[in-house]
């Protein structure tokens, strides 16, 4: 499962700096630690803002800072956006921490308002199988590695 996919803001003309797009170019060049600090700048700007929150979680998760990710990812949840995003990428931090009471709650939430856009429909998709198999028996060992985080 490859990354959660990229927002597409538009900056105008004569604006401040974007640093929410400096941070997603950034992170597109896996330039992880240079995007974390544009993402750090646009967050001090606009400091309820759960998709920035949302993008220092996927980078924490991908530079191997789940703890960060966590903390992140529960902020952007916190402001009342009940953020599908990080219900996503919780639900996959706790999978492999192994607390799947944690990672069903956080898949259900995510599903009770999945994003309907072509992008996100594997994300849905694999969201569904993986609840499925955790309702089960089935095991979700194999889908571990393929979905650390986004």
């Amino acid at each position: 499962m490859g990354w959660w996919p990229f927002s597409r803001r538009e900056r105008g003309l004569g604006e401040a700096p974007d640093y929410f797009r400096e941070g997603m170019n950034l992170a597109s060049q896996e330039k992880y630690h240079e995007a974390l600090t544009s993402f750090r700048l646009a967050l001090r700007r606009r400091p309820d803002d759960a998709e920035i929150m949302e993008q220092m979680a996927v980078i924490y998760t991908h530079i191997s800072m789940p703890d960060e990710a966590v903390k992140f990812y529960e902020q952007a949840i916190e402001t009342g956006a009940n953020s599908p995003a990080a219900h996503y990428g919780l639900a996959f931090i706790y999978l492999h921490r192994g607390d799947t009471a944690g990672a069903r709650r956080h898949l259900r939430a995510f599903l009770v308002r999945p994003p309907e856009d072509e992008e996100a429909a594997a994300h849905v998709e694999h969201a569904r199988r993986t609840l499925r198999q955790l309702e089960g028996s089935g095991s979700v060992g194999a889908d571990l590695d393929s979905e650390a985080g986004g």
